[in-house]
């Protein structure tokens, strides 16, 4: 019988969050009272009530390999902290969590671990007095992006239309005001990665202003993690590409595809593995077509100098918001939280000496 654990933290508007307790129960079916236990002396923090509910997989096969495997409905989060954008005004562009389902079944024991050839990912994972101060600022930055907060939105999935949706220029909208192309797709490069810690597929735009001068971009949606089932790049485009594309077409008209690769220097993704890739995004999002090519691939130049060529024209996207950029006297994010880190580190590394 497998246990479930979960460990509770108190949010806090700062860069850290107070941790509560933990606790373990299994995963039977039922509703359920357990005591959140805290670290000093195992005191009772408090209780939390939670409800268990499973179904036996149809396929005989995968019941006996994965005996609990989440088959639910894709859930989502949408993050726009405010602690961000108080301290950067870098408040132009969201990011996501969204859970995905079957990842033991495509990617089976397939991780891919940082790249030891990478300058940029050494910086932040060999170890090491020097990389301690960037790898404490990334892990900073991840918790203000990925922060519960007010602004944020949760939500189901429950077709291609729901992903294609997270995508819509009026996520953005709800913070800047609205404009001509609110809830039209919004065309742009996303960077991505999918958790091996937790099967989350988060991504945010490539070019957004948070990102800037952050180490590694793959980083700051991993936490830092020294493994990840898979991590790229993607980007949307109507059925067959943008040549024969009108914009009098309603997005919601449109069969969108995605283009999606393993671009990612941080962790260097196996080609081989981009069909269970494209395989495992169609089984997320029934109905998506989903091209996966290397990184390397002129089709994949070509879709992605189109993408980027279309949207300044036609859909309002401003030139600088394709890559990372900040405006003239804002803080970085990165500057923010590596101030940060770099005070801590320097605590840790005295407690060493």
């Amino acid at each position: 019988m497998a246990d479930l654990q979960v460990e509770v933290m108190g949010k806090d508007e700062g860069v850290m969050d107070d941790y509560i307790g933990k606790f373990t129960l299994s995963v039977t079916p039922g509703t359920k009272e357990v005591e959140i236990e805290g670290t000093v002396f195992k005191i009772v923090m408090g209780t939390f009530w939670i409800k268990i509910e499973s179904t036996p997989l149809q396929d005989k096969q995968h019941r006996l390999q994965f005996p609990y495997l989440s088959d639910g409905l894709g859930r989502y989060s949408r993050h726009y902290s405010p602690t961000v954008g108080l301290l950067t005004n870098l408040n132009d562009a969201w990011l996501y969590s969204t859970f995905i389902k079957g990842v033991p079944l495509f990617f089976r024991g397939n991780f891919q671990p940082w790249n030891r050839g990478y300058k940029a990912a050494q910086s932040i994972l060999q170890g090491g007095p020097a990389s301690l101060a960037v790898w404490w600022g990334i892990q900073a930055g991840h918790r203000l992006l990925y922060a519960r907060a007010a602004g944020n939105a949760f939500s189901i999935i429950e077709d291609t239309k729901g992903v294609v949706e997270l995508l819509h220029t009026g996520a953005q909208d709800d913070v800047n005001g609205g404009g001509p192309n609110a809830q039209r797709v919004k065309l742009a490069v996303y960077t991505y990665i999918i958790s091996a810690e937790d099967d989350t597929f988060r991504f945010s735009e490539t070019g957004a202003a948070f990102v800037v001068d952050f180490a590694s971009k793959h980083a700051l949606h991993s936490n830092c993690a020294e493994v990840v089932r898979y991590s790229g790049q993607f980007h949307p485009r109507p059925e067959g590409g943008w040549q024969n594309f009108s914009e009098s077409t309603p997005d919601d008209a449109v069969k969108w595809e995605f283009v999606i690769d393993n671009n990612s220097g941080t962790y260097a993704p196996d080609k081989m593995l981009l069909p269970e890739v494209k395989e495992f995004f169609e089984f997320n999002f029934p109905g998506l077509v989903v091209h996966a090519l290397d990184r390397e691939d002129e089709r994949l130049v070509e879709s992605g100098e189109a993408c980027r060529a279309h949207a300044p024209k036609w859909r309002g996207v401003r030139t600088d918001e394709l890559q990372p950029h900040v405006k003239e006297g804002e803080v970085t994010l990165c500057r923010h939280v590596s101030e940060s880190g770099q005070q801590e580190a320097g605590r840790v590394e005295d407690n060493f000496t």
